[in-house]
């Protein structure tokens, strides 16, 4: 296992133009951060009262020098993501698995003056664009965790917003002709039986109108915990094991890790070879612990609606140029 933080190990370097900058200026080129600004708390600031108006007017003027800035550097981005993606398939090995912990939404909308809200709507446009990278690589496996167990102890309108933002997701990529096209299979992954009924009912239509492809398969992990699906996994084990005759003396003497993987969320899929953090934090917060034992780790400090197709270039890159021991 390796871990690396964002930039190192790699022999390719971005064009001058991105030197000392941070991810929540001038370092931001996703259109997200083009957005206009929401009325609310003034989270930069830390006050509790509205954005005033001389805050709105710097806010106005930190989007114009962003959007000027991104224009004037798309060339040298998009002539940098080429030469990425020319070494990336010189390269050879690719992940078949990648994991990524979408981190940074509330971070970046508080540093834009945004609402938490508008900071996730930012954050699910990333994740769309994340998988077009993926197939055009021709990565097998991905999967996004999208809420975790512990987010449900966050504020009910956040939670709330979240849920409705995940079925507009699903209703979305019913339609989306390059899903179908590329069969793209949307595996839901953890225990959403606290989500409302549309949200769930537009989850389980995604999953059954794409239970058939077989091209990237993708898990959203949506109430997901690493150590609840463990302990689901050990309980699953013991009933099916009780239900064939024996008793848990038996069964205590004779479990196998093998046997556990079987009951996973990710059962007869590959382990991640390679998880993604963004935000800069550098933990798992109880990102498929059993699963990633050997995934070599990779935290950029983007926040995750400034996630750019560049630093996933570079994070791919970084992981062909290391050796992988598996412990040996």
């Amino acid at each position: 296992m390796s871990v690396t933080p964002t930039g190192s190990g790699v022999t390719e370097e971005p064009p001058e133009a991105e030197a000392g900058q941070t991810p929540a200026a001038a370092d931001a080129l996703a259109p997200a951060t083009a957005a206009p600004p929401a009325h609310g708390t003034d989270a930069a600031h830390g006050g509790p009262r509205a954005v005033a108006a001389s805050g709105g007017s710097r806010a106005t003027a930190a989007k114009r020098t962003l959007r000027t800035f991104n224009a004037l550097t798309r060339p040298l981005y998009w002539l940098y993501e080429r030469q990425l993606v020319k070494a990336i398939r010189a390269g050879g090995r690719l992940p078949r698995h990648i994991g990524i912990i979408m981190d940074g939404n509330r971070r970046f909308a508080r540093a834009v003056g945004l609402d938490v809200k508008a900071g996730h709507d930012h954050g699910a446009g990333k994740a769309r664009e994340v998988l077009d990278w993926c197939l055009e690589l021709g990565i097998e496996h991905v999967t996004l965790w999208g809420f975790s167990t512990d987010n449900r102890g966050r504020s009910p309108d956040e939670v709330s917003h979240l849920h409705a933002l995940f079925a507009q997701q699903a209703r979305d990529l019913l339609t989306d002709a390059k899903l179908h096209a590329n069969r793209v299979r949307v595996k839901i992954i953890g225990d959403t039986s606290d989500f409302p009924a549309d949200a769930r009912e537009a989850l389980r239509a995604m999953e059954e109108a794409t239970a058939g492809y077989d091209n990237l398969h993708v898990n959203v992990a949506l109430g997901y915990g690493g150590r609840e699906e463990i302990v689901g996994a050990i309980n699953a084990l013991l009933r099916t094991r009780l239900a064939a005759g024996q008793t848990l003396e038996q069964v205590a003497g004779d479990v196998r890790a093998e046997e556990i993987t079987r009951h996973l969320y990710t059962a007869g899929m590959p382990d991640p070879d390679f998880v993604i953090r963004t935000s800069g934090e550098v933990r798992l917060s109880g990102f498929m612990p059993w699963q990633t034992a050997y995934s070599e780790f990779y935290f950029c400090d983007a926040n995750w609606p400034e996630f750019r197709k560049v630093d996933f270039l570079r994070a791919v890159r970084d992981f062909q140029a290391r050796e992988r021991r598996y412990g040996r």
